[in-house]
């Protein structure tokens, strides 16, 4: 694997192309977001610690697994152990993209790290490979993400007194469809597209035979695992 350490300078139109590069992510957090906030004015969190939630932790998993133990009359303990377990991926998340950049400062790192999210990881993976690791287009993508869900928590917090299930208006197919369109930009080779079509078959399988609850994780880890095989072997070859 190629690495480049090089920060290029942000050229002309950095903001449009952060924000055009973040539209699909935007289009999923803003309803995701709107979910969260009726979810959290329903479970009795008040709207500035909904708010602050968003911009403090931001992470999406973990704040609508938070206002649910909330709303169950969990502690603050078990809530915050839970929700570090749930996070706890971004620790390999972070180590994946640690190597691309080195050449930025701590505390530009930090604020990078503090940003991340699956989505935005996503996106990142399939950018820095090809050398686009500039720090100011690189977190206002970031910003721009994280502006979307506090907007999208913002409507739901104050619109969730008119809404009673969130379900029946479709707002949890937002995720699926924002990783889709991610997946879809990564698939640029044949051994790509075969990988995304045996993660999917396998987990479908395993769903089937009953692992219902881990089938997607295991999928992803054969298939990757076999993916990543067939291509340092192909390479060998033809180097």
């Amino acid at each position: 694997m190629r690495i480049h350490n090089t920060s290029p300078t942000a050229g002309p139109g950095w903001l449009f192309r952060a924000m055009q590069q973040t539209l699909p992510v935007v289009l999923g957090y803003l309803p995701v977001g709107f979910a969260y906030g009726v979810l959290a004015q329903k479970s009795g969190l008040s709207p500035a610690n909904t708010l602050l939630m968003s911009l403090l932790v931001f992470a999406g998993s973990a704040q609508l697994v938070a206002v649910g133990l909330l709303a169950a009359g969990t502690g603050p303990a078990s809530v915050i152990l839970t929700t570090f377990v749930v996070n706890l991926r971004h620790l390999l998340m972070s180590a994946a993209l640690a190597p691309y950049l080195r050449s930025w400062t701590r505390w530009q790192q930090a604020m990078f790290a503090f940003q991340l999210t699956d989505e935005t990881f996503a996106l990142h993976s399939s950018r820095f490979p090809k050398g686009e690791t500039d720090k100011t287009e690189t977190l206002a993508i970031n910003m721009t993400a994280q502006a979307a869900w506090l907007a999208g928590s913002f409507l739901g917090l104050f619109a969730g007194s008119l809404i009673t299930d969130v379900k029946p208006i479709g707002l949890d197919y937002a995720l699926p469809a924002m990783f889709m369109v991610l997946l879809s930009w990564q698939l640029t080779t044949p051994g790509r597209w075969i990988t995304a079509v045996l993660a999917g078959l396998l987990s479908a399988g395993l769903a089937l035979a009953g692992l219902s609850q881990a089938n997607v994780i295991l999928a992803t880890v054969v298939a990757a695992s076999l993916g990543l095989g067939a291509e340092t072997w192909i390479n060998s070859r033809s180097s």
